[in-house]
């Protein structure tokens, strides 16, 4: 049986770069060596560094004056790190779900933070309106996708202030005016590699300002002059995440991924709207394209545990609800494909017929 991956994360890779890396973890470039055992000071790993960030550069258009580096840690230890070397005085957070509320936590240790706004009263069904940033503030932290509840601010936002932003579930999904934050990181683990590599944007202008001193493996600017190599990078991730980059250029960029990415949305939000038996969880204005969230609608809801095992029994994995929204998650990042999105909307549909 074909097995259509929806796992929120880690995620669903294209089948050529999971091909390509294993190849390379049994002989990296002919070398006899494993990719998994070779140094990362090694003459042939350096190269790898270099197509990476010249491709993330190239891909997201990066205006001169940005650094791209790539840390571990995952996004969780940027919470930390972006307030660390970025907050002055006063840092603004908007309140969009659960890893947008830790960020906020943990900015608190290093100075005043202030919450613009938040949807936590409505289980963070919606993206709040009408808010306002302080003008005085260092940055306003987003969280562009909200993986657990299935919203997503797909535009950038104009504000008066830098922006920094978590996009670890939608970075290279859709176009993005780099020349608006001071910082963009994201985990790789959902689009753009296996888990166990971050990556990182910078404005270099906007590092060293922090009135405090600050770790060495804490401060950026300790990455963005060993070119990511201070420590021992996470080699095979950062090896994946290069394989994830060629694909994402040959299939045509970002715009051909926001195009894809549309077109996946509405097929799947198109049945949750029609079929009686289930419902959108979050509002159609802010609803996420890279993870759908729906639950059986209340007269249905003893069928809740029946549709997903009717599912699994059609290949489909990974689609069960984040047990703060329960009902169904189907992540569809860059690599999901219409086909996987058409079987799980004729399971829908099957579904229903038969009850």
């Amino acid at each position: 049986m074909k097995k259509y991956n929806f796992n929120a994360g880690p995620s669903m890779l294209p089948r050529e770069v999971i091909e390509n890396t294993a190849k390379q973890c049994l002989d990296f470039n002919g070398s006899g060596l494993s990719l998994m055992e070779i140094s990362h000071r090694a003459k042939d790993f350096q190269p790898v560094v270099d197509e990476a960030e010249a491709l993330i550069k190239e891909l997201l258009q990066v205006p001169e004056g940005y650094s791209v580096i790539f840390l571990g840690g995952g996004a969780s230890l940027e919470f930390c790190m972006v307030p660390y070397n970025f907050l002055i005085k006063k840092a603004a957070y908007l309140n969009t779900g659960t890893w947008a509320k830790k960020a906020l936590k943990e900015a608190k240790f290093f100075g005043d933070v202030v919450e613009v706004a938040s949807s936590a009263d409505a289980n963070y069904t919606f993206i709040p309106k009408e808010w306002e940033c302080p003008a005085d503030a260092d940055y306003l932290h987003i969280t562009t996708n909200n993986t657990i509840y299935g919203t997503e601010i797909r535009k950038d936002l104009d504000v008066q202030v830098p922006m920094i932003a978590d996009m670890s579930s939608d970075i290279f999904s859709r176009p993005i005016d780099i020349a608006k934050y001071d910082c963009i990181y994201a985990g790789a683990q959902k689009n753009l590699a296996m888990a166990g590599v971050t990556l990182v944007i910078l404005k270099n202008e906007k590092l060293g300002k922090a009135p405090r001193q600050i770790p060495t493996m804490l401060d950026y600017r300790t990455h963005v002059e060993k070119g990511s190599m201070f420590n021992t990078p996470p080699v095979v991730p950062i090896y994946s995440a290069l394989e994830t980059l060629r694909w994402i250029k040959k299939n045509g960029g970002v715009e051909a991924m926001d195009k894809l990415a549309l077109q996946r949305a509405e097929i799947l939000y198109s049945e949750i709207d029609r079929n009686k038996m289930f419902r959108g969880t979050a509002v159609s204005e802010d609803r996420s394209v890279m993870n759908i969230c729906f639950v059986m609608n209340d007269e249905y809801a003893e069928l809740e545990k029946p549709f997903l095992d009717f599912a699994v029994g059609r290949g489909m994995v990974g689609i069960k609800g984040h047990r703060s929204v329960g009902g169904f998650r189907a992540s569809c990042y860059n690599a999901q494909t219409i086909e996987g999105v058409n079987a799980l909307v004729q399971a829908m549909k099957d579904f229903e017929a038969q009850h």
